[in-house]
């Protein structure tokens, strides 16, 4: 049988002041079309298919719409990631089911809607869909068998480890057991697009949280497309759908697509997403950038311009001549070396308020703002004398 494996779509995720949706809505019709062209059997969303759990309308609206145009011409496994509501999945699970959508929002046991087998899905597969697992949270079929752990990778082991023993008895030898699951497992490469709360130790598993059962692991959360390093049998990070910020900028997106057949590891391949507009950092003085506007005017950019000094039109001109500035910002030249002072001399009020515009503007500041300043100071002594 033949899998597409998804993730990270963010759907509803802006660039500074971009509304994305037009890219999200290309990119998840490209998905479907890769889909169809490839004549697969089963689509797996590893999580975070809104890129907050509260998502506006349209961004709920256009999430839904991409699960069911995949699920048109196959059965299609959703599990909610750290940005998702599991509330919501569980909620809209009854009614995207009859369309063939499987949603999974809260970690289940395996005999209580953690596996889905070819009686739900109408695939020779069994499936078991492995939510983010949130610090804290107790999950009742592991804890009733006192296998509940202190840490956070030890936790995620001994589900996976349940789901591993659930899948490799239901498959058997006739079946193809799939793990779809959002979480992240230490050394592998992280986009630093990520949000930091759920990216680092207090949420890293070890990869023996990647049992030796399933034949093919479909991993979400980490949004840089690559295999797990260590994993003891075929497990990938599908990454992120479209580059969301200037952490993933340069990355080729994709879907992966996986063949498997009962009793043989997967074999995957990369089919890449074109949709979306590139991010691009770029830097130089104002002319040089200027002169780039063809090459740069359709890119998302991060503008550092090099200047002389203050310039408080730059914003302004930025943003008419780049339609798609992200953000700009100056790069003054080094400052001359301050003078050392002896340990025993001690700066005035007006020398500290030179150096700190000098440094802040890369210019002295004029001497008439000096001596007004030196006027201030002076009226603020007499005032309290």
């Amino acid at each position: 049988m033949r899998i597409l494996h998804t993730a990270d779509w963010h759907v509803g995720r802006r660039l500074g002041r971009h509304d994305r949706m037009p890219e999200h809505r290309a990119a998840l019709e490209e998905v479907a079309e890769i889909a169809d062209a490839e004549a697969v059997d089963l689509v797996v969303v590893s999580g975070d298919v809104f890129d907050r759990p509260s998502p506006p309308v349209d961004a709920l609206s256009l999430g839904l719409h991409g699960l069911q145009r995949l699920a048109a011409d196959r059965p299609v496994v959703v599990v909610a990631g750290n940005h998702d509501a599991p509330e919501l999945f569980d909620a809209l699970a009854p009614l995207l089911r009859d369309r063939r959508v499987h949603a999974i929002g809260s970690i289940r046991p395996p005999d209580g809607g953690g596996l889905l087998g070819p009686d739900e899905l109408g695939v020779p597969a069994v499936v078991a869909g492995f939510p983010f697992l949130r610090e804290g949270r107790v999950v009742d079929f592991m804890a009733e068998t006192g296998r509940w752990y202190g840490q956070y990778a030890e936790k995620v082991a001994a589900i996976a480890a349940a789901y591993n023993a659930a899948l490799v008895e239901r498959a058997g030898t006739d079946l193809v057991p799939i793990l779809v699951a959002h979480l992240m497992v230490s050394g592998v490469r992280v986009s630093h697009s990520e949000r930091e709360l759920h990216i680092g130790d207090a949420y890293a598993a070890t990869t023996q949280a990647i049992p030796a059962g399933p034949q093919y692991v479909a991993l979400g959360h980490i949004h840089a497309p690559q295999p797990v390093p260590g994993s003891p049998v075929p497990a990938e990070y599908a990454g992120s759908l479209l580059a969301l910020d200037f952490g993933e900028a340069g990355e080729s997106k994709r879907v992966v697509v996986v063949d498997v057949e009962p009793g043989r590891l997967a074999t995957v391949r990369s089919v890449p997403i074109t949709a979306g507009r590139p991010l691009v950092r770029a830097q130089g003085t104002w002319e040089q950038l200027e002169a780039r506007v063809e090459e740069l005017g359709d890119s998302y950019l991060d503008v550092t311009v090099a200047v002389g000094g203050p310039d408080p039109e730059l914003g302004r001109r930025a943003a008419e001549t780049f339609p798609y500035l992200v953000r700009v910002r100056t790069e003054r030249p080094t400052t001359e070396r301050r003078t050392r002072r002896e340990p025993t001399e001690r700066p005035t009020d007006v020398d500290l308020y030179r150096e700190f515009v000098r440094a802040a503007t890369g210019v002295d500041a004029p001497e008439p703002l000096l001596d007004l300043l030196r006027d201030v100071l002076e009226e603020a002594v007499d005032a309290s004398a």
